[in-house]
This record gives structure tokens, sequence and C-alpha cells, in this order.
């Protein structure tokens, strides 16, 4: 199995939230995932569903605020191993380029 998520956790808040982002991303490495920050999100991947729910709830907790919001978008494969990587691989074999533009 494979299970690959996109988890969004930040405070609701209006001043910068790179602080508090920062502790929920450092709860992750508790947990048997691999994960990628991107500018919308952490990228997690594990073998089980449940690792996954309590690496969420770690990151989710780890926010101080009066208001935290958590998105988790899963992809949990159930008969093949697929991992994030080969997901983009698979795109841009499609595309016949980098799934990014160079403008920026």
């Amino acid at each position: 199995m494979s299970v690959i998520a996109l988890l969004s956790v930040a405070p609701v808040q209006e001043d910068s939230m790179g602080a508090e982002v920062a502790k929920a991303v450092d709860a992750l490495d508790a947990f048997d995932v691999s994960y990628e920050t991107n500018p919308m999100g952490t990228v997690i991947e594990t073998d089980s569903i449940g690792e996954l729910f309590r690496a969420a709830e770690a990151a989710h907790t780890a926010v101080d605020g009066d208001r935290v919001s958590t998105v988790l978008k899963i992809d949990d494969k159930r008969t093949i191993d697929q991992s994030a990587s080969e997901k983009v691989e698979s795109v841009e074999h499609h595309l016949g380029r980098a799934a990014k533009s160079d403008d920026r």
C-alpha cells in the first residue's frame, strides 16, 4: 500500500504564519513518513493510513493559536505502490517536458 497526502496546517491570523507552520512540519519527524513542503502545503508519503492520520494530528496540534485550519487530501492506493515522484513523472512523460514553467 502507498498513501500520499497533501497536508496544510496554519493558524488563522493576519501576521506571518511561517513560525507556526514550521512547528507543524517539525512534528512530522516523529513519524514513519517522508515529506516535502511546498508553498501550498506538505506532501506526505507513508505505507500506513494510520501513520498518516497520527502524523497529521501531531502537525495540527503543534500549531498554536485561537484557530487552526487544517486541510488533508489523501490518495490511498490500495492495490499498487506508487510514490509521489512517480505520479509527477507520469505527467511529465505525457507532457514531454518538466511539469513546471521557467518564468518564475
